[in-house]
């Protein structure tokens, strides 16, 4: 037998305080990061009318989430605590075969925190997708193989675009010459999301938006971009080879450097608006020549 010994103190306790009080510290020099529940985009700006609402959703969900996961662990660890077999004690405890208060708690109050997860969800989505007003500007998003072109169909003008070349070498220098959605700010815009050939995603980080583009079918959402800035975009759905990519950027300006660029575009003969024919061809741009023939 081994000689009695006294008990050494438990430091994995305290050790485990000490880490928790560095976390706690760390986490409030970054609040406002906290606050956001680290969504991207700006913690001092909304960057468009709708992302205030979805960051609130997702930090509500995640407080919900914790305050549900500290009652469940605390409960577990009590249990563990209090009924924890001790020495000596070769007894069995109570078996109770029916809590009635309790199992009555445990279907009612699932389905009211569900619930209310739910009425929050639907009501924030109804209105993220909701496209019933009149909106001040009109952009056709066209996904194809693998990029982007967008028709600013209120100005008869369009961009057009090629996929990145050597992404993962090339650094953000690459991404800044991609395709760029030019918005004026402070003003309204409906998008409409069509696909040339096979399923996209439009996906903009900062605007905490993202839609998918279905061959044959017609999408569209409604933002207000708030605050000038040029913001990178991405296509977020497995599209075929080079779906890395699918890159874009959106650069929300003044309305005075947004119709500038407009007659940039037409001066260049980006004038009209490109079609959703099947095409794997980067430059879909029209042909003159073929024009004239006609």
């Amino acid at each position: 037998m081994h000689p009695d010994t006294p008990r050494r103190k438990r430091r994995p306790a305290l050790v485990f305080a000490g880490l928790l009080a560095v976390v706690v510290v760390a986490l409030s020099g970054c609040s406002a990061q906290v606050q956001r529940g680290w969504l991207p985009g700006s913690s001092e700006h909304e960057i468009t009318n709708q992302t205030g609402r979805i960051t609130n959703l997702w930090v509500g969900s995640w407080i919900a989430a914790l305050v549900v996961g500290v009652i469940t662990w605390g409960l577990i660890l009590w249990c563990v605590t209090v009924y924890r077999k001790r020495k000596a004690d070769d007894t069995l405890p109570v078996q109770l075969r029916y809590h009635v208060p309790l199992e009555i708690m445990y279907v009612i109050l699932p389905i009211i925190m569900v619930g209310v997860l739910f009425y929050y969800t639907n009501r924030d989505t109804t209105a993220i997708v909701d496209t019933s007003a009149e909106t001040q500007n009109h952009v056709q998003v066209i996904g194809k193989q693998w990029s982007w072109d967008f028709n600013y169909l209120d100005d008869d003008a369009y961009e057009t675009g090629q996929h990145a070349q050597n992404v993962g070498s090339a650094g953000t220098g690459v991404l800044r010459s991609q395709v760029t959605l030019w918005l004026p700010v402070d003003e309204s815009v409906d998008f409409t999301l069509n696909s040339r050939d096979v399923n996209h995603s439009f996906w903009v980080p900062a605007f905490l938006m993202k839609m998918d583009l279905i061959p044959g079918k017609t999408n569209s959402f409604q933002i207000t971009p708030k605050v000038i800035g040029l913001y990178e975009g991405k296509c977020a759905e497995l599209c075929g080879e080079y779906h890395s990519s699918m890159l874009f950027n959106v650069n929300v300006v003044s309305r005075a450097a947004y119709d500038a660029h407009i007659e940039e575009l037409k001066a260049k003969g980006q004038e009209g608006s490109l079609g959703l024919e099947y095409s794997r061809s980067q430059d879909t741009a029209p042909d003159p020549a073929k024009e004239g023939e006609n």
